[in-house]
């Protein structure tokens, strides 16, 4: 018998809260996502957060934490030896990764690759190099239009890009063309990028151009089974919203939601929480990362968290007695901080149910995987040979 018949783990995209001790060896100092964006804004206006424990968690700016915070919460460290989504998601279901996927930042992708991608697509490739995805439209959109070439580009992360016009130059062609980039990205080790990301636009001209929902992400497959594999295996329900199908490649996954927007996530998981169903709701809440925190936008970013706050507290009220709400990270991406990558920060954990008797402070974890156990263990479940993570079932009851 479980302790709980539905866990609901909601993730905000790079809400990392301080740095960990190795974050200076990833060029990352000081860093503190949701501790910089409270000094800088002074206040949010965050009152579900604020009543779960994560201004106990972390306070800053003029904001402090509760007397009786409602929620049990610590600090996670990631075990993994990365900063990127593919990592803190995997670590979270109990995949440990010591290598981290290349990226190719400073030098573009390599000229072999680029005439292997024009060869197979027949299309000219422009840009490769690395850039934000709305100033490359800027650049290029328009060459992208009228000539028929192909924008490539990547980050800061271990991606792969192609943007293309939904009008000139087919949603579907855009999808074939990021699965041949897919398949010669796995032809050799050193090209081996953790996503090729599909980027469809709309617009004509400079100032108009703006990118759709219908990014398509193709990830690598998880390295090893999950804790999604063993739920999936015992039959029970692992339901996607957002991105989580394309981050796990649907390893795992039952059921899969594509989100339009972060609200629009929070929107499909209070619907989920309406329905029955016996195992895992996972969300992923992208914007967080993908709008603000890469365009370093200090407001935009704050403003997206009282977003979320104002469902979170929609979503409480529909919780039932059996249910578990987890709210955690996947990294950080300081809206403060130089430069435009993610930045290797502690995450947090708040957890909350009906059944608990009062919340408070947890020990601090050394890993994310400590989600994925607890999620194991409360389904009755052995995690899979060569994952990590222990349980703290014991403390969520």
């Amino acid at each position: 018998m479980s302790e709980y018949k539905r866990v609901f783990v909601v993730v905000l995209d790079s809400l990392g809260i301080g740095a960990m001790p190795d974050s200076p060896s990833f060029g990352d100092n000081g860093v503190d996502t949701f501790g910089h964006i409270l000094e800088r804004m002074g206040k949010l206006d965050i009152p579900n957060l604020q009543k779960l424990g994560m201004l106990n968690l972390h306070p800053g700016g003029e904001m402090k934490g509760v007397e009786r915070p409602m929620g049990r919460y610590m600090r996670i460290a990631e075990a993994s030896n990365a900063k990127d989504t593919m990592a803190g998601h995997w670590e979270m279901m109990g995949i440990h990764t010591t290598s981290p996927f290349r990226t190719f930042t400073d030098t573009g992708f390599p000229p072999e690759l680029v005439a292997e991608l024009e060869k197979r697509c027949g299309k000219r490739v422009i840009g490769n190099k690395s850039a934000s995805g709305t100033e490359i439209l800027e650049e290029l959109a328009e060459e992208e239009i009228n000539t028929g070439a192909m924008i490539v580009y990547t980050s800061a992360d271990s991606v792969l890009q192609i943007c293309g016009n939904e009008e000139t130059f087919d949603l579907q062609n855009l999808y074939r063309c990021c699965e041949i980039a897919r398949e010669i990205t796995l032809s050799r080790d050193e090209w081996r990028v953790g996503r090729v990301i599909a980027r469809p636009y709309v617009g004509k001209k400079k100032g108009e151009f703006k990118r759709t929902s219908n990014r398509h992400d193709y990830a690598l497959k998880p390295t090893g089974l999950t804790t999604l594999n063993v739920m999936k295996d015992a039959g029970l329900d692992v339901i996607g919203v957002g991105k989580i199908n394309d981050i796990f490649c649907g390893e795992g996954i039952t059921e899969t939601y594509h989100s339009n927007s972060s609200v629009h996530g929070m929107e499909q998981t209070i619907e989920l929480a309406g329905k029955d169903f016996h195992g895992l709701c996972f969300t992923n809440l992208v914007d967080f990362d993908a709008l603000w925190g890469h365009r370093r936008n200090v407001q935009g970013y704050g403003e997206e968290i009282e977003k979320f706050d104002k469902n979170l507290g929609v979503l409480l009220e529909k919780l039932r007695e059996d249910d578990l709400l987890i709210l955690t990270a996947d990294h950080g991406n300081d809206p403060t901080y130089t430069g435009t990558d993610h930045t290797r920060e502690y995450v947090p954990f708040v957890a909350y149910s009906r059944k608990m008797a009062e919340g408070g402070a947890l020990e601090e974890a050394d890993t994310f995987a400590v989600i994925g156990a607890s999620i194991a263990e409360n389904f009755g479940l052995a995690m899979p040979e060569g994952t990590i993570g222990r349980s703290i079932l014991d403390k969520l009851v």
